[in-house]
């Protein structure tokens, strides 16, 4: 399995554990606001070996809790779950993180016990994902199997959304909000335009909410899951 990045250290992004995080390339969403442009395109220059990785990862023990596998989508690489297996058998605690377009994938790591937490980005409402983020028509099936099947996981696990306009308002949150009624966390992202996928996207009109409108989105969301948090 090839990787396009490596954070060597993170507290941030396995919650409560020392993490390093790995970067792969190739996404099948197109989301006009993605902070990792070059994963999605495929022109991130920087290369590591599964080889390299696993050495990396030899001398972190006891010193690393955690591995993180983010993107673009972990879940399109066919090696992954190999790959998955070999951390899990030296002791280190898995993160995965999804925008949930391959359930089956999901269900199959999950059976495997190839990760211990998971999060899923939920873009908008999974009905609206073919008009904002090139998604196919019908994802929308895709996505609510994947929500089904994290939400069998207990505490493990988390749903995030990046607050963008047209992808949020009140009423999607509380569609949104209907899906994933009693899970333990869901995340609101703060958006920052100045390296993103399409940067055309933020000139044409204001994009962004204000912090008293990511507040609200916070509140509203206590309406449906156990905690909430503006990132």
């Amino acid at each position: 399995m090839i990787f396009s990045g490596l954070q060597k250290n993170s507290l941030i992004d396995y919650p409560g554990k020392i993490s390093c995080v790995l970067f792969v390339s190739g996404c099948n969403f197109k989301c006009p606001y993605c902070h990792n442009p070059g994963l999605v395109t495929g022109n991130e220059n920087r290369v590591f070996s599964e080889e390299e990785i696993l050495s990396f990862l030899g001398k972190r023990v006891n010193l690393l809790d955690a591995v993180t596998v983010t993107g673009g989508e972990p879940t399109l690489h066919s090696d992954l779950g190999n790959f998955l297996g070999k951390v899990k058998q030296m002791g280190f605690l898995v993160k995965l993180d999804t925008n949930g377009s391959h359930p089956e994938k999901i269900s199959e790591f999950k059976e495997k016990g190839l990760f211990d937490y998971i999060a899923m980005d939920i873009k908008t409402e999974p009905e609206r994902y073919h008009e904002y983020v090139n998604a196919p028509k019908g994802i929308e099936t895709a996505l609510r199997e994947s929500i089904r099947i994290i939400m069998e996981l207990g505490n493990n696990y988390e749903f995030r959304t990046t607050c963008v306009k047209p992808f949020l308002s009140s009423e999607i949150i509380q569609k949104i909000g209907l899906i994933i009624k009693g899970a333990p966390l869901w995340a609101f992202q703060k958006c920052n335009p100045e390296k993103v996928l399409d940067p055309d996207f933020f000139k044409e009109k204001d994009r962004l909410f204000s912090d008293k409108e990511l507040d609200g989105f916070k509140k509203t969301a206590l309406n449906f899951v156990g905690r909430s948090l503006v990132r």
